[in-house]
């Protein structure tokens, strides 16, 4: 079998009748079909191949969005969020929708700045941030502080927290704006995994002086000593999230130690946080206990409360507070 069944990419039904392909063949065993219309060799199994396998049938306009481009650009995403299998794109609030199992087609009004991922067309990472928005609310998927650990990696990755706004101004009344907002005002460049952002919150609305993420730090007499993932320089301390992703190797454990003791020998105070310390309400707040004994904070200048993860926005806990008062008097009356 020569020609377009040879390129290795799927294609349309009626390109394989025109490069002379017989209608019985393209309609046997021999090929599968990732989507109505559409023929390949073989059948799409990752993310980049279904999604190869979905382009010939939609418009040159159209980019995937939404979770799928939250997915093809690798950020962190929640179990809730990435449970989501379906692929989602954009194309123009004119365009007729399309309706596919396993699909959602989003009609949007104002342009996204489209970027080229394994190939595909696909929504950048700051309006990637903004879409996300969508998936806010009650029953919905994704909460404050998923925005932050997605916005984290987003500033990282484009090395600026200025995109984000500027994606968000260009929208008229975008969905979620209120805690898109809200998540904006606490989103750092800097942060390399979810664990550190998280860690981050959770010091910091206790009442805990901001710590710099992921900087380099160099003894009194110029020596390199390593990175550190939080650091609080004016006060000789680091913070180093254990996760089991990059520390559970013999190798790195070994030099993990030697660039710890480093910090130590130099008169910093090294706090260790694993898994277990984001666990549970007691775990928290014994975490930041630790960490304000090692900062010099008063414990009764702290808001442990706050300790906890935030899935709702403040509007929104206001919200809900309205209705239950509302819920009340009704009641009373």
């Amino acid at each position: 079998m020569t020609g377009i069944a040879d390129a290795g990419r799927p294609f349309l039904t009626v390109e394989g009748l025109a490069a002379g392909l017989p209608r019985r063949l393209l309609d046997s065993d021999r090929f599968v079909r990732p989507a109505r219309g559409v023929r390949s060799m073989s059948p799409p199994l990752s993310l980049v191949e279904r999604a190869h396998g979905l382009t010939p049938v939609l418009r040159r306009d159209a980019s995937f969005s939404h979770v799928t481009a939250a997915q093809l650009h690798g950020l962190p995403l929640s179990y809730a969020v990435s449970a989501d299998e379906r692929l989602h794109f954009v194309q123009p609030i004119d365009a007729p929708r399309v309706r596919r199992p396993g699909i959602v087609c989003h009609r949007v009004l104002h342009e996204r700045a489209v970027i080229a991922v394994e190939h595909l067309r696909v929504v950048g990472l700051a309006d990637t941030w903004v879409d996300l928005g969508e998936l806010v609310g009650r029953g919905r998927p994704v909460g404050l502080d998923d925005l932050i650990v997605v916005g984290d990696a987003v500033a990282t990755r484009l090395g600026s927290v200025r995109l984000r706004p500027v994606a968000l101004a260009k929208r008229v009344r975008p969905r979620g704006k209120r805690t898109l907002i809200e998540a904006l005002a606490e989103i750092r460049v800097g942060s390399m995994s979810p664990q550190e952002t998280l860690t981050r919150l959770m010091l910091v609305r206790c009442g805990l002086p901001e710590p710099k993420l992921n900087q380099a730090i160099v003894s009194a007499d110029g020596v390199f000593l390593g990175v550190a993932d939080l650091s609080w320089e004016e006060q000789k301390v680091v913070g180093e999230y254990q996760g089991e992703e990059f520390h559970s190797g013999d190798d790195q454990r070994a030099r993990d130690e030697v660039r710890l003791a480093g910090f130590r020998r130099d008169g910093r105070g090294v706090e260790e946080i694993w898994k277990s310390d984001l666990a549970s309400t007691s775990a928290r707040r014994a975490c930041v206990l630790r960490f304000a004994e090692a900062l010099k904070v008063e414990e009764s200048t702290l808001d442990l409360a706050s300790c906890e993860p935030r899935f709702f926005s403040r509007h929104a806990m206001e919200l809900a507070l309205q209705r239950d008062e509302r819920r009340q008097r009704r009641r009373a009356w």
